[in-house]
């Protein structure tokens, strides 16, 4: 059996995406139609459909659409979309842009927060856990608990409606700071500021009794029947209710200072703390609620307000965040919730996309360029002397974290490093980097985080070791976003790592994605070169070989 998981039009508008699920619940392929398009969401008309990341899926299973039995959506779309459709052989194509000339495949529509919930708990290491799911909007939520466990149906325990959405709270803020709602994570690196000057900000959110009763009031919905349209309407007037919150509580409109400069600006600190002061505290209930209505201790989080590192980190016990939670990974709960896995196993693995050895690289793509074979040593000489380079190796990781197999290297020993990345990357100078290490050095460093530093997606307070060694990773707010490197998950970086250990120096590297500003991760070979060609980078270790670029005469 073959189940092709998509996240697609017209209700996933953005973060299209695929998989392929073979009949034991075994992910064989996933890809985010942004590594394939190379438009940052896959936003647009004529960008928003997971072909690219379909075709590649069912190259990497061996087989053909014909071969599919079912495709899985993580939507309800006929809630949604009601006579959109003429029949289904339509619908598939919409959805996937694929053809279907020959056995159209069964198409099951699998409302938005169940997939949500069971792309994070069938990606966890746990045999049951209750699972909560924040997000802009589902068809009718925006928030929800569920149980799971092996052996038995999933069971919804509560929810909360659209308009008490606390990614609609959260777009408010992004947006009068002046980012798209879909840089939320911009606004999480400035809420730190505020964090830092240990501002006193209001309270948004009233979690009493475990609900959640926003400082907005609320609009009337339907509970049961919203169609995009309601949906749009209800998103717009709550987005804007905030963005006018914000406001009177900063004095002002917007922020009066460019993006680069927003430390500079008190309202925007204040606007951008107060929104993640009320995600944190929102969160941190939600959690309490979810343990409690479960009876069991184990938690995943899924939806795009599971992508808030900070307020992941901050939340006590076990905690598990799969490597795609946002929407993106509704490809894969859909799958899995028309063909779960029978039991437990370790947390999955992040490197499913697409092995940049797949296509090989024309001799145009290195024309001009310095090669040598790839030698530990060498590249760690170069690191140690201030180089900053990049690793593309392997299959690529999914989600939006770089994960060292799409990942911009250097090491963090002065605050200057990260000056130069924000500036070759074309961010933000205030925008934080993550630390990678191996598990026996990051204890040393930061709090220790089971699970979610296998995807770094858990902020970590840092010790007084890593402010010494590795400023370059820690944020205004003296936290980290880590990552924990298993062993054999990244043979590149583990052998950098071991080089470092083996010369006296910290064995930690700043790991960021391989991306310029408003592109996405890169994905093949040729993009790793491009790239590479393009950016203000030392030297690229790709598939064995490294690249450096030929000095420039004078």
């Amino acid at each position: 059996m073959w189940i092709l998981g998509v996240n697609a039009p017209p209700a996933g508008w953005h973060d299209a995406a695929a998989c392929i699920v073979d009949g034991g619940g075994n992910v064989i392929a996933y890809s985010e139609q942004e590594r394939h398009n190379r438009v940052r969401h896959a936003i647009g008309d004529g960008f928003n459909k997971p072909v690219g990341a379909a075709r590649f899926c069912l190259e990497q299973a061996g087989i053909t659409i014909d071969d599919v039995d079912v495709i899985a959506i993580g939507w309800n779309i006929d809630q949604m979309f009601p006579g959109f459709f003429a029949d289904e052989r339509e619908l598939a194509t919409h959805a996937t842009g694929l053809d279907f000339p020959g056995r159209l495949p069964e198409i099951v529509r699998v409302p938005h927060h169940r997939a949500h919930a069971a792309s994070a708990f069938y990606a966890s290491p746990f045999s049951e856990a209750g699972v909560l799911v924040i997000d802009g909007n589902g068809e009718n939520e925006s928030t929800s608990i569920w149980s799971f466990s092996y052996g038995r149906e999933p069971e919804p325990k509560r929810d909360w409606p659209r308009t008490a959405s606390l990614g609609y709270a959260y777009d408010g803020a992004s947006e009068w700071l002046g980012f798209h709602h879909l840089n939320a994570g911009k606004t999480m690196g400035l809420a730190a500021y505020g964090r830092a000057l240990g501002l006193s900000v209001e309270t948004l959110v009233d979690t009493d009794g475990g609900d959640l009763r926003p400082a907005i009031p609320p609009l009337p919905e339907s509970r049961d029947s919203a169609t995009i349209d309601e949906i749009g309407r209800h998103y717009g007037a709550t987005v804007s209710s905030w963005r006018d919150l914000y406001a009177k509580l900063a004095g002002a409109d917007g922020p009066g200072v460019p993006a680069h400069r927003l430390t500079e600006d008190p309202a925007a600190v204040l606007v951008a703390y107060t929104a993640q002061r009320l995600i944190e505290d929102a969160v941190t209930s939600l959690a309490a609620t979810a343990r409690q209505l479960t009876g069991v201790p184990e938690l995943c989080l899924a939806g795009g307000v599971a992508l808030n590192c900070s307020a992941n980190g901050i939340l006590p016990g076990a905690v598990f965040v799969p490597p795609v939670p946002h929407d993106a990974g509704v490809a894969l709960g859909a799958a899995w919730t028309v063909c779960p896995p029978s039991r437990p196993g370790e947390a999955m693995s992040p490197y499913l996309g697409e092995d940049v050895r797949a296509h090989g690289v024309a001799d145009t793509e290195v024309s001009g360029l310095l090669r040598t074979d790839f030698d530990p040593d060498q590249v760690t000489d170069l690191l140690l002397d201030g180089q900053v380079g990049a690793v593309a190796q392997g299959r690529a990781e999914i989600g939006p974290r770089a994960l060292c197999h799409r990942s911009i290297l250097a090491v963090p020993d002065s605050v200057e490093v990260s000056t130069r990345v924000n500036r070759i990357k074309h961010r933000e100078q205030w925008r934080p980097f993550a630390g990678v290490t191996t598990p026996e050095y990051g204890s040393r460093l930061w709090e220790r985080q089971e699970h979610l530093s296998r995807y770094m997606l858990g902020a970590a307070r840092v010790t007084d070791e890593a402010r010494r060694v590795a400023p370059g990773v820690v944020h205004v707010d003296g936290t980290t976003r880590p990552q924990v490197l298993a062993p054999g998950a990244a043979p590149v970086v583990e052998a950098l790592l071991a080089r470092l250990a083996d010369r006296g120096a910290p064995p930690v590297l700043l790991n960021t994605s391989f991306n310029d500003k408003g592109e996405p991760i890169v994905n093949s070979a040729a993009d790793a070169l491009a790239a590479f060609r393009s950016m203000d980078l030392d030297f690229l270790v790709l598939d064995g070989t490294l690249y450096r670029k030929a000095p420039r005469s004078r």
